[in-house]
C-alpha cells in the first residue's frame, strides 16, 4: 500500500511512526539518517520504520523503454561483448571449452547480480568487475539445482497423481519460475526458491502486477527467440553465432532487470526498504539544525499549534536576535493572529526587517496597528525611523512617513539622521502632497541647522526646485572633468 505524507499530501512518505501512526516525507525529516535508515519521530521520539522508495517508485509498466535500454549501457555491453565474442575466437579444444564455461558462469553471475542491484535501488547496471571478480559464482549452480528440484517435483506429481496432477504441478512451476528466480537472487537459498508456500506468498503479496509482468516476460522471450531465429536463418554462421549470443544475453539482462525492478517496486509488501541510488551523494557530517527547526515549525502550524510555533520563534530570536528569516516568520504569525502585544514587543526588529525589504504597505499597516494599541506610539530609533519613512515614501504612504518624522529635531536633536529625515519630509510634502511652502520650511531648517552634513550642499538645489514647484530630485549628475 502506498502512503502520502501526513503533512504534505501528494508527497510520498519515507518514514512511518508505528506509535503515532503518522507518515513523514523527506521534507518533514531533513535530519534523518537515510544511509543507515535511522530516524526518530518528531512527536514521540520513537524510532521509525524506513519506507525507502516504496511510495514513490514508478510502476514497472511505465518503464518498458528503460528496460530495453538497460543492456546498452557501457558496463553490460562490455560484459556481453566479452562473453559472446571471446568464445568465437577461442581455440576449438579443451582450453576453448574452459574459456566458454568460465565466461558463461561470469555472464550468469552478472545477470543475477542485476536483480539484487536493481532491487536495492540502483537503476544503472552494476560495473563490469561484478561479473569477473569476487564471489557469487555459486548462484549458477544453485539455479541449476533449483531447476533439477522443480523437474523432480513435476516427475513426482506424475508418479503420484498421474497426468492431471503432473499438469497442475507443471503449470505451477512455470508460473512460479520468475518468483523462484527473484527469491534465489535475493536470498541465495535453494530451499526458499523451491518452497511452494514461499513462492505462493511472494506472488500473492505482489498481486496482479506479477501476472502483468509475467505477460511481459513471455513477450520478451518470444521476441528474443524470433530475433535469434532470424539471425540463424539469414546470416552466415560466423556472424549468426555471436549475434544470437548477443541477442540472448541482451534479452536475458532485460528480463532480470525487470524482475529486480518488481522487487524494488513492491519492497514494502515484501518486507524490506531500498531507495533510488542513481548517484551517491556524500552525507553531510553535521545536519543543518535550521532545517529540522523549519520542519517542526511547518508541522506545528499544520497541527494548529500556534502558541508552540510562536514560542519556538521567540526562543530562536533569543539565540540570534537579528535572524531575518525568524523575524519574518514571527511577523507573519503575529499579523495572522492579530497579536498586537507581541507585535509591539518585537516592533523594532519587525519594522527593520520590513524596511530592508522596502515593504511600505506592510510598514504602514504595522504602524497603524501599533498606534491603535498606543495612540502616542513613536519609534525611539532615529535611523529606523528614517529607513521606515523612506520605504513609506517610495510606496506613496506620504502622510504615514511624515508622522514618523514629526518633531524629529526635538526627539533626536543630536542625531546625524536629522538632515536625511527632513530632506525626506520635504520630498514627501512637495512631491507627494504638493505643499511647496512647508517643504521649503523643512529645507531652510536643514540649511541652517545641518551645515556640516554631507547633504547640506544639495539643499540649495532643492530650495530652487521648491520655489519653481518642481519635483524635489536634488542636483543632476554630471560627468564633466574639471581642468
Amino acid at each position: 500500500m502506498k502512503h502520502d505524507c501526513h503533512y504534505h499530501p501528494g508527497d510520498p512518505a519515507k518514514w512511518h511512526c508505528q506509535a503515532c501512526q503518522i507518515h513523514y516525507c523527506s521534507r518533514c525529516m531533513p535530519d534523518a539518517d537515510n544511509r543507515n535508515r535511522k530516524a526518530f519521530c518528531p512527536h514521540c521520539n520513537q524510532a521509525m520504520r524506513y519506507l525507502g522508495a516504496a511510495t514513490e517508485v514508478v510502476p514497472f509498466w511505465h518503464r518498458v523503454g528503460a528496460f530495453f535500454r538497460y543492456p546498452f549501457h557501457t558496463d553490460p555491453l562490455m560484459v556481453i561483448a566479452i562473453c559472446t565474442l571471446v568464445p568465437v575466437i577461442a581455440p576449438a579444444n579443451l582450453i576453448g571449452l574452459i574459456i566458454w564455461i568460465v565466461l558463461a558462469l561470469a555472464l550468469f553471475k552478472y545477470t543475477y547480480a542485476v536483480i539484487t542491484h536493481t532491487a536495492e535501488g540502483h537503476l544503472k547496471p552494476p560495473p563490469v568487475s561484478v561479473a569477473f571478480t569476487g564471489s557469487g559464482f555459486d548462484i549458477v549452480f544453485l539455479q541449476l539445482l533449483v531447476f533439477a528440484l522443480m523437474g523432480g517435483l513435476v516427475s513426482a506429481a506424475a508418479m503420484l497423481g498421474g497426468p492431471i496432477l503432473m499438469m497442475l504441478a507443471l503449470a505451477f512451476v512455470v508460473l512460479a519460475m520468475p518468483a523462484s528466480i527473484m527469491v534465489l537472487a535475493m536470498e541465495h537459498s535453494v530451499g526458499a526458491a523451491v518452497n511452494p508456500f514461499n513462492l505462493a506468498s511472494l506472488i500473492s503479496r505482489i498481486g496482479t502486477p506479477y501476472f502483468l509482468l509475467y505477460g511481459y516476460l513471455i513477450l520478451v522471450t518470444l521476441a528474443s527467440g524470433a530475433a535469434q531465429d532470424l539471425a540463424l536463418t539469414h546470416f552466415p554462421r560466423w556472424l549468426s553465432q555471436p549475434l544470437t549470443g548477443f541477442l540472448n544475453s541482451t534479452f536475458t539482462l532485460i528480463l532480470f532487470h525487470m524482475l529486480g525492478y518488481l522487487l524494488f517496486q513492491y519492497q514494502e509488501e515484501l518486507g524490506f526498504a531500498a531507495d533510488v541510488q542513481e548517484s551517491s551523494p556524500t552525507e553531510p557530517s553535521a545536519k543543518d539544525r535550521s532545517l529540522r527547526f523549519d520542519a517542526d515549525l511547518d508541522m506545528n502550524l499544520k497541527d494548529g499549534n500556534y502558541d508552540r510555533v510562536q514560542s519556538m520563534l521567540k526562543e530562536a530570536l533569543k539565540r540570534d536576535s537579528q535572524n531575518a528569516l525568524r523575524i519574518g516568520q514571527l511577523y507573519h504569525l503575529v499579523m495572522a493572529r492579530q497579536d498586537i502585544q507581541e507585535l509591539y514587543r518585537y516592533h523594532p526588529r519587525i519594522l527593520g526587517w520590513l524596511a530592508d525589504r522596502n515593504d511600505g504597505e506592510a510598514i504602514a499597516e504595522t504602524i497603524r496597528l501599533l498606534q491603535e494599541a498606543d495612540p502616542v506610539f513613536r519609534l525611539d530609533d532615529p535611523e529606523l525611523s528614517v529607513r521606515c519613512a523612506r520605504a513609506l515614501y517610495l510606496r506613496g504612504e506620504y502622510k504615514v512617513a511624515l508622522r514618523l518624522l514629526q518633531d524629529f529635531h526635538k526627539r533626536f536633536p543630536d542625531s546625524d539622521q536629522l538632515a536625511p529625515a527632513y530632506l525626506l519630509a520635504a520630498q514627501a510634502l512637495a512631491n507627494g502632497l504638493g505643499q511647496w511652502e512647508k517643504a521649503s520650511a523643512f529645507l531652510t531648517f536643514v540649511q541652517k541647522r545641518c551645515a556640516g552634513h554631507p547633504l547640506h550642499e544639495q539643499v540649495d538645489t532643492y530650495l530652487e526646485q521648491a520655489r519653481q514647484k518642481q519635483p524635489l530630485k536634488g542636483p543632476k549628475a554630471t560627468f564633466a572633468v574639471s581642468e
